[in-house]
């Protein structure tokens, strides 16, 4: 029994001494927790919306106000015309719009029927079509509620448009992330794994006694990731558009150069866990709750951003994939140019350079 008891505690001192594995072990089940119980949320609360309100009548401000009280909604413009909603949507600063028409009140009143126009962005199809019920949700109580003053059977009728995916194809929100998932599990998680394999193998250190400068071998082995991902993206897009029927509405070459961005910040998010690792299944757990976790569950792949906590909302600033997911879906599917998305650009940008110094930086001092 004694020297059962020692095996059990010479695993207890293995396991303590690698620090990082150790922290891992007990941080994950934390992590976790927090991620899935407050990143997931079926809910979709404060949705920016905007009202065009032609009628100006006493029933068309109760909707409003029915509405801006509602915690599902965040008044954010009142526009002059429609030109007013739709560069507003194309800018993202608004996910619904509600049009009231100027005869909307009299309808109302005199034929017992009125009706209402709400505009979707439909780039998130279930989105959507959450947002739109959350409407005729409060359309409806308000209805009752003229029915139990007036003792009139009113109607508020609503006319839907869905924009940028009227059919509501759920392709069209899954493919710009998909790509954003597949580009960084290739990219980070496969970069960080082969040069820690070099490592532990104890041929890294045949390769540096090469002419070749260390930062130059490290590079010849993304180089070749880098080609792999920028071929998936070409068969994701050709798949996505002559298979799944997705649009391609924007710039193709505008595309091509966001995905190249995004592969070379994941590309050094990979040299980076390659350089603070020693084993390949620290690599693996690094990468995979450090990076793959907080790609599917902050970068807006499958829950709302803007529904999350706070805190949560500002650590997703620091995914690159947040923001590739943005871009890419604003020129792929709304069609957008460089100036749209000159922010999430100039942000990938600024990620990718950071990056890029920080660990080489960190390769070269490790070695």
């Amino acid at each position: 029994m004694k020297r059962f008891s020692s095996f059990i505690k010479k695993e207890f001192l293995h396991i303590f001494r690698d620090i990082r594995t150790m922290m891992m072990l007990l941080a994950m089940p934390v992590i976790l927790l927090i991620l899935f119980g407050f990143a997931i949320r079926t809910e979709i609360m404060n949705t920016p919306f905007a009202v065009l309100d032609e009628s100006k009548s006493a029933s068309s401000r109760q909707i409003i106000e029915r509405m801006s009280g509602s915690r599902y909604f965040d008044l954010q413009k009142n526009p002059d015309n429609f030109n007013e909603i739709e560069k507003s949507f194309r800018k993202g600063e608004i996910k619904l719009a509600v049009i009231i028409p100027e005869d909307f009140s009299d309808d109302l009143y005199r034929t017992g029927t009125g009706n209402i126009q709400l505009s979707a962005d439909a780039s998130d199809p279930n989105e959507a079509s959450i947002v739109t019920s959350y409407v005729q949700q409060i359309l409806m109580r308000h209805q009752q509620s003229l029915m139990k003053e007036d003792k009139i059977p009113y109607t508020i009728r609503t006319e839907v448009k869905m924009l940028y995916n009227p059919q509501l194809v759920s392709a069209y929100n899954f493919v710009p992330g998909i790509m954003g998932l597949v580009l960084m599990l290739i990219c980070a998680m496969v970069t960080s794994i082969s040069i820690v394999r070099e490592k532990e193998q104890g041929t890294m250190e045949i390769l540096l006694v090469s002419p070749v400068k260390p930062v130059f071998i490290v590079l010849s082995k993304a180089i070749p990731y880098l080609l792999i991902a920028f071929l998936d993206v070409v068969l994701i897009l050709l798949i996505s558009n002559n298979i799944l029927h997705v649009p391609i509405a924007g710039n193709i070459f505008l595309i091509l150069f966001l995905s190249t961005l995004f592969i070379l910040s994941a590309l050094s998010l990979g040299m980076l866990i390659s350089s603070v690792t020693k084993t390949q299944q620290a690599a693996m757990l690094m990468s995979g709750a450090g990076l793959m976790l907080p790609t599917i569950l902050l970068s807006g792949l499958i829950f709302p951003v803007e529904n999350m906590p706070v805190l949560l909302q500002l650590i997703s600033n620091i995914i690159p994939a947040k923001w590739f997911i943005t871009a890419i879906k604003d020129v792929m599917i709304k069609g957008l140019g460089f100036f749209s998305i000159w922010q999430e650009l100039s942000i990938l940008l600024g990620m990718t350079f950071f990056l890029l110094v920080v660990s080489i930086k960190q390769f070269k001092n490790r070695l």
